[in-house]
Protein backbone atom coordinates (compact mmCIF):
# COMPACT_ATOMS: atom_id res chain seq x y z
CA UNK A 1 0.00 0.00 0.00
CA UNK A 2 2.88 2.77 0.93
CA UNK A 3 3.94 1.81 -2.89
CA UNK A 4 1.25 2.64 -4.23
CA UNK A 5 1.51 5.90 -2.11
CA UNK A 6 4.73 6.35 -3.33
CA UNK A 7 3.94 6.24 -6.78
CA UNK A 8 0.88 8.76 -7.36
CA UNK A 9 3.44 11.11 -5.03
CA UNK A 10 6.19 10.63 -7.41
CA UNK A 11 3.55 11.66 -10.41
CA UNK A 12 2.18 15.17 -10.44
CA UNK A 13 -0.33 14.52 -12.98
CA UNK A 14 -2.42 11.66 -11.46
CA UNK A 15 -5.74 12.00 -11.55
CA UNK A 16 -7.40 13.52 -8.42
CA UNK A 17 -9.36 11.89 -6.03
CA UNK A 18 -13.03 11.03 -6.18
CA UNK A 19 -14.48 14.32 -4.40
CA UNK A 20 -11.64 16.43 -5.58
CA UNK A 21 -12.79 19.79 -6.29
CA UNK A 22 -12.17 20.42 -10.28
CA UNK A 23 -10.59 23.93 -10.06
CA UNK A 24 -7.78 22.05 -7.90
CA UNK A 25 -6.91 19.43 -10.20
CA UNK A 26 -6.77 22.15 -12.68
CA UNK A 27 -4.62 24.63 -10.75
CA UNK A 28 -2.55 21.44 -10.28
CA UNK A 29 -2.24 20.44 -13.89
CA UNK A 30 -2.10 24.14 -15.21
CA UNK A 31 1.69 23.68 -14.52
CA UNK A 32 2.05 20.82 -17.66
CA UNK A 33 -0.03 23.57 -20.17
CA UNK A 34 2.72 25.94 -20.73
CA UNK A 35 0.75 27.15 -23.85
CA UNK A 36 -2.02 28.62 -21.89
CA UNK A 37 -1.60 32.10 -20.95
CA UNK A 38 -2.43 33.36 -17.75
CA UNK A 39 -5.42 35.12 -18.43
CA UNK A 40 -6.46 32.66 -20.74
CA UNK A 41 -6.06 30.13 -17.81
CA UNK A 42 -8.09 32.27 -15.23
CA UNK A 43 -11.02 32.87 -17.94
CA UNK A 44 -11.25 29.00 -17.91
CA UNK A 45 -11.46 28.55 -14.10
CA UNK A 46 -13.70 30.99 -14.01
CA UNK A 47 -15.66 29.68 -16.90
CA UNK A 48 -15.32 25.87 -14.74
CA UNK A 49 -16.46 27.09 -11.63
CA UNK A 50 -19.78 28.71 -13.17
CA UNK A 51 -20.47 25.68 -14.79
CA UNK A 52 -20.14 23.84 -11.63
CA UNK A 53 -22.12 26.34 -10.14
CA UNK A 54 -25.04 25.66 -12.93
CA UNK A 55 -24.56 21.31 -12.79
CA UNK A 56 -25.35 22.34 -9.12
CA UNK A 57 -28.13 24.66 -9.27
CA UNK A 58 -30.03 22.58 -12.40
CA UNK A 59 -29.49 19.30 -9.48
CA UNK A 60 -31.41 21.25 -6.72
CA UNK A 61 -34.02 21.90 -9.79
CA UNK A 62 -34.49 18.33 -10.61
CA UNK A 63 -34.32 17.20 -7.15
CA UNK A 64 -37.43 19.91 -6.31
CA UNK A 65 -38.90 18.67 -9.43
CA UNK A 66 -38.77 14.91 -8.38
CA UNK A 67 -40.47 16.13 -5.48
CA UNK A 68 -43.21 17.88 -7.29
CA UNK A 69 -43.76 15.06 -9.23
CA UNK A 70 -43.66 12.73 -6.72
CA UNK A 71 -46.50 14.70 -4.68
CA UNK A 72 -48.60 15.07 -7.79
CA UNK A 73 -48.87 11.63 -8.24
CA UNK A 74 -49.38 10.46 -4.65
CA UNK A 75 -52.60 13.20 -4.61
CA UNK A 76 -53.73 11.10 -8.03
CA UNK A 77 -53.21 8.08 -6.18
CA UNK A 78 -50.69 6.79 -8.89
CA UNK A 79 -48.74 4.08 -7.20
CA UNK A 80 -45.62 2.50 -8.55
CA UNK A 81 -47.33 -0.56 -8.90
CA UNK A 82 -49.98 1.09 -11.22
CA UNK A 83 -47.05 2.78 -12.84
CA UNK A 84 -45.17 -0.59 -13.86
CA UNK A 85 -47.94 -2.20 -14.37
CA UNK A 86 -49.19 0.73 -17.10
CA UNK A 87 -45.25 0.36 -18.08
CA UNK A 88 -45.53 -3.68 -18.43
CA UNK A 89 -48.54 -3.29 -20.49
CA UNK A 90 -47.64 -0.06 -22.80
CA UNK A 91 -44.23 -2.41 -23.60
CA UNK A 92 -46.26 -5.48 -23.78
CA UNK A 93 -48.32 -3.84 -26.86
CA UNK A 94 -45.21 -2.84 -28.34
CA UNK A 95 -43.66 -5.90 -28.50
CA UNK A 96 -46.94 -7.48 -29.60
CA UNK A 97 -47.17 -4.78 -32.84
CA UNK A 98 -43.38 -5.20 -33.91
CA UNK A 99 -42.32 -6.92 -36.61
CA UNK A 100 -40.06 -9.73 -35.50
CA UNK A 101 -43.08 -10.80 -33.16
CA UNK A 102 -45.86 -11.16 -35.88
CA UNK A 103 -43.13 -13.26 -37.60
CA UNK A 104 -42.42 -15.37 -34.62
CA UNK A 105 -46.08 -15.82 -33.72
CA UNK A 106 -46.67 -16.89 -37.53
CA UNK A 107 -43.85 -19.31 -37.71
CA UNK A 108 -45.02 -20.65 -34.55
CA UNK A 109 -48.47 -21.04 -35.25
CA UNK A 110 -47.04 -23.35 -38.89
CA UNK A 111 -44.97 -25.27 -36.46
CA UNK A 112 -47.81 -25.87 -34.30
CA UNK A 113 -49.96 -27.08 -37.27
CA UNK A 114 -47.66 -29.33 -38.67
CA UNK A 115 -46.44 -30.67 -35.01
CA UNK A 116 -50.62 -31.57 -34.42
CA UNK A 117 -50.72 -33.09 -37.76
CA UNK A 118 -47.23 -35.16 -37.05
CA UNK A 119 -48.75 -36.28 -33.51
CA UNK A 120 -52.16 -37.10 -35.97
CA UNK A 121 -50.37 -39.64 -38.06
CA UNK A 122 -47.74 -40.92 -35.49
CA UNK A 123 -51.20 -41.51 -33.43
CA UNK A 124 -52.66 -43.37 -36.46
CA UNK A 125 -49.06 -44.89 -37.02
CA UNK A 126 -49.39 -46.54 -34.00
CA UNK A 127 -53.32 -47.39 -33.41
CA UNK A 128 -52.47 -49.20 -36.74
CA UNK A 129 -49.16 -51.50 -35.81
CA UNK A 130 -51.63 -52.15 -31.97
CA UNK A 131 -54.28 -53.57 -34.37
CA UNK A 132 -51.28 -55.57 -36.57
CA UNK A 133 -50.06 -57.09 -33.34
CA UNK A 134 -53.70 -57.72 -32.17
CA UNK A 135 -54.19 -59.62 -35.18
CA UNK A 136 -50.72 -61.64 -35.37
CA UNK A 137 -51.41 -65.23 -34.94
CA UNK A 138 -48.72 -65.04 -31.70
CA UNK A 139 -51.32 -62.58 -30.05
CA UNK A 140 -54.29 -64.06 -30.96
CA UNK A 141 -52.97 -67.34 -29.94
CA UNK A 142 -52.13 -65.61 -26.66
CA UNK A 143 -55.51 -63.81 -25.89
CA UNK A 144 -56.97 -67.60 -25.95
CA UNK A 145 -54.78 -68.40 -23.61
CA UNK A 146 -55.69 -65.84 -21.07
CA UNK A 147 -59.61 -66.37 -22.18
CA UNK A 148 -59.10 -70.26 -21.25
CA UNK A 149 -57.88 -68.76 -18.22
CA UNK A 150 -59.97 -66.53 -17.36
CA UNK A 151 -62.94 -68.92 -17.90
CA UNK A 152 -61.04 -71.15 -15.89
CA UNK A 153 -60.50 -69.08 -12.41
CA UNK A 154 -64.68 -67.64 -13.14
CA UNK A 155 -67.39 -70.34 -11.40
CA UNK A 156 -68.99 -71.32 -13.80
CA UNK A 157 -73.41 -70.60 -13.83
CA UNK A 158 -74.54 -72.97 -10.95
CA UNK A 159 -77.99 -74.16 -10.37
CA UNK A 160 -78.17 -71.25 -8.16
CA UNK A 161 -78.28 -69.00 -10.90
CA UNK A 162 -80.66 -71.05 -12.94
CA UNK A 163 -82.97 -71.62 -10.10
CA UNK A 164 -83.63 -68.19 -9.62
CA UNK A 165 -84.11 -67.28 -13.15
CA UNK A 166 -86.80 -70.29 -12.61
CA UNK A 167 -88.73 -68.54 -9.79
CA UNK A 168 -86.69 -69.18 -6.84
CA UNK A 169 -88.40 -73.09 -6.26
CA UNK A 170 -85.46 -74.89 -6.57
CA UNK A 171 -84.54 -76.15 -3.09
CA UNK A 172 -80.68 -75.61 -4.31
CA UNK A 173 -81.49 -72.39 -4.87
CA UNK A 174 -82.94 -71.60 -1.53
CA UNK A 175 -79.86 -73.45 0.53
CA UNK A 176 -77.48 -71.58 -1.19
CA UNK A 177 -79.38 -68.11 -0.92
CA UNK A 178 -79.72 -69.09 2.76
CA UNK A 179 -75.96 -70.13 3.42
CA UNK A 180 -74.15 -67.55 5.47
CA UNK A 181 -71.27 -65.21 4.16
CA UNK A 182 -68.52 -66.89 6.57
CA UNK A 183 -68.90 -70.38 5.54
CA UNK A 184 -65.51 -72.16 4.73
CA UNK A 185 -64.81 -72.14 0.95
CA UNK A 186 -63.01 -74.15 -1.32
CA UNK A 187 -60.91 -70.71 -2.04
CA UNK A 188 -58.72 -71.69 1.89
CA UNK A 189 -55.07 -70.31 1.70
CA UNK A 190 -52.54 -73.30 1.91
CA UNK A 191 -49.97 -73.51 4.89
Amino acid sequence: MEDADKGSQGHPDSAPEVGEDAVTSVGAASSTTPDLTEEERQELQEELAKVEDEIQTLSQVLASKDKQLAEIKRKLGITPLNELKQNITKTWQEVTTSTAYRRTSETLSQASLKATAAFTNMGSAITRKLEDVRNAPTFRSFEEKVETLKTKMTPSPSTSETGIQDGGDSPTAEASLNQPDNSPSQEEPMH
